[in-house]
This record gives C-alpha cells, sequence and structure tokens, in this order.
C-alpha cells in the first residue's frame, strides 16, 4: 500500500512538471535557434541602437496586451495588432511579431496560469492539436500567398468585428452550461484567424466556451495554455515561410509580455470582468477605425 501510494505521488509530481518543462524546453530551444541563424543582428552597437522610443513604446503595448489576455483571456492578438497597425507597422511584419512574441508571452502565461491552479488539462489538450492545424495553415497563406497590403483594411474589419464579439459576449446574461460540441472546429477556425488576422484566438475560443456556460476562471487558464503551442507553431511557420524583420517590435512584445504574465493570471478574478471586455472592445474598434481611415 505505501509503495503504491508513493508512486502514485511521484506520478502526480513528474505530471505537475511537464507544464514547466515543456514550455521551458521549447522556449529555449526557440531562443538558441533565433541566436544561430540571425547572431549578427546581436551585436552591442545594434542592440544599444535599438533602445529607441519606438522600442519603449511596443514594449508597453506588450505589457497591455498581455495584462488584457491574462485578466479576460483574449485579447493579446487583437490589442497588439491594432495598436502595430495604427503606428503603421505592415500586416505581416505585425502578425509575425505578435506570433513570435506570443512564443515567449505565451509559455510564460501558462506557467503562470498553472503556478495559480487555472487550468483544466482536459480541456487544453483537446484544443491543441486542431488549433495548431489552423494556425499553420493561416500562417503559411499569409506568409506566402496573401498579400499583407492588400488585406490589411480587411484585417481591421475583422478586429472591429471581434471587438463587437469582445463586448457582446460581456453584456450577454450567463446561460447554463452546454456540453461544447466540434470543440476541434471550434479550435481549428480559432488557431487560422488568429494567424491570418493577427489575434482571435481568445474571442473565438473562449468567448464561444465561456458563452456555453462553462467557468470562466478555468476557460481562461485552460485556452491560454493551449495558446502557447497554436502561437508557436504559427511563429515557427512565419519564421520559416518570411523570416524575422523588426526586432523592435518582436523584443518590445517579448519583454513587455512577459513582465505582464504573471500579473495577468493573479488577477484573473481581481478585475471587473464585463466593464473590462467593454473598454477593450471599444479600445480595438477604435484603433481598428483609426487603421481604416488611413488606409483609406
Amino acid at each position: 500500500m505505501a509503495s503504491a501510494k508513493n508512486s502514485t505521488t511521484k506520478s502526480v509530481i513528474s505530471s505537475t512538471q511537464w507544464w514547466y518543462i515543456i514550455p521551458g524546453f521549447l522556449l529555449i530551444g526557440l531562443f538558441s535557434i533565433i541566436y544561430y541563424n540571425y547572431s549578427s543582428q546581436f551585436s552591442f552597437s545594434k542592440i544599444a541602437d535599438g533602445f529607441t522610443s519606438e522600442f519603449f513604446i511596443f514594449l508597453i503595448i506588450g505589457v497591455f496586451a498581455q495584462l488584457v489576455d491574462g485578466t479576460l483571456g483574449m485579447g493579446y492578438g487583437a490589442t497588439s495588432t491594432s495598436f502595430l497597425l495604427s503606428f503603421g507597422v505592415p500586416p505581416v511584419i505585425s502578425s509575425t511579431a505578435v506570433h513570435v512574441s506570443e512564443m515567449f508571452t505565451t509559455g510564460a502565461s501558462a506557467i503562470s496560469h498553472h503556478k495559480f491552479g487555472n487550468i483544466n488539462r482536459k480541456l487544453a489538450k483537446m484544443l491543441i492539436i486542431p488549433g495548431v492545424i489552423g494556425s499553420i495553415i493561416g500562417a503559411y497563406l499569409l506568409s506566402d500567398v496573401i498579400d499583407g497590403n492588400v488585406i490589411k483594411p480587411f484585417i481591421a474589419i475583422y478586429m472591429i468585428a471581434l471587438a463587437i464579439v469582445i463586448i457582446v459576449k460581456a453584456v450577454r446574461k450567463k446561460r447554463p452550461k452546454k456540453p461544447t460540441k466540434q470543440l476541434g472546429l471550434l479550435a481549428i477556425f480559432g488557431g487560422f484567424m488568429d494567424s491570418v488576422g493577427g489575434g482571435g484566438w481568445g474571442p473565438i475560443v473562449t468567448s464561444t466556451l465561456i458563452g456555453r456556460g462553462r467557468d470562466p476562471r478555468y476557460t481562461i487558464g485552460s485556452v491560454n495554455a493551449a495558446e502557447f503551442a497554436i502561437s508557436f507553431a504559427s511563429g515557427i511557420t512565419f519564421l520559416l515561410f518570411e523570416g524575422i524583420h523588426g526586432w523592435q517590435v518582436i523584443a518590445g512584445l517579448i519583454l513587455g509580455g512577459v513582465i505582464a504574465a504573471p500579473l495577468g493570471a493573479y488577477f484573473i478574478n481581481k478585475i471587473p470582468r464585463k466593464p473590462a471586455m467593454v473598454a477593450v472592445g471599444l479600445m480595438i474598434i477604435f484603433l481598428s477605425l483609426r487603421t481604416l481611415i488611413k488606409w483609406f
């Protein structure tokens, strides 16, 4: 009896540790690959020259976007993409920067949510594989098939639609829990739109699951944990087909997001959800309309 109990304890500890080991291992591997392929861009002079006012703007965007995503379970891509497009960053660079930075920020977010006990492991596992498939398809199309400048206004319109979804979900009355059908299709669609539009995994997947009556805390934590795999897949696809451009954007978003990730996981039950969702939705609409006005 004692040995069986000890074996179970060891198994639980081992399973728990994997939630830290896998993100950490992948992030270290990613950093090593990026440094190996782009080491010429990491000279002290180039790094020093990169610390401009623009870098700190992107850092602030990263902090704000990750706080939104960590506390609401949605909005990192939509918030950061809306800001970047409004600053004139091209869609491909914007989406690449968002997803490469999300490799790091979602890893930090997944670890933080696991630490605070916010993850339903079964739900997270069910979302990962179909979400990865959708994200790879979307990233490939945006990198190698679709002209980013042509779709820029359509992305802005898509962001407005996402913002409306966020606001509607905020004001709608809580519904009794319903079984979630076709979860795989939901994850594929969320991953695809997240890659093409630079955001959408949270607003599409999180809002749908919460709209079906799932517990917000565990839904947000699980969707954020799955988002690490989705972001990693789309980010690697962008790196393979597009390469890395706009180091200031990527570095600023990564640093800001990593700083804010533990705070977002902590504040998940501290900040009033509905007013925050409405405020974020209105902000995204404003930024997207600004992008449309500039484009026309």
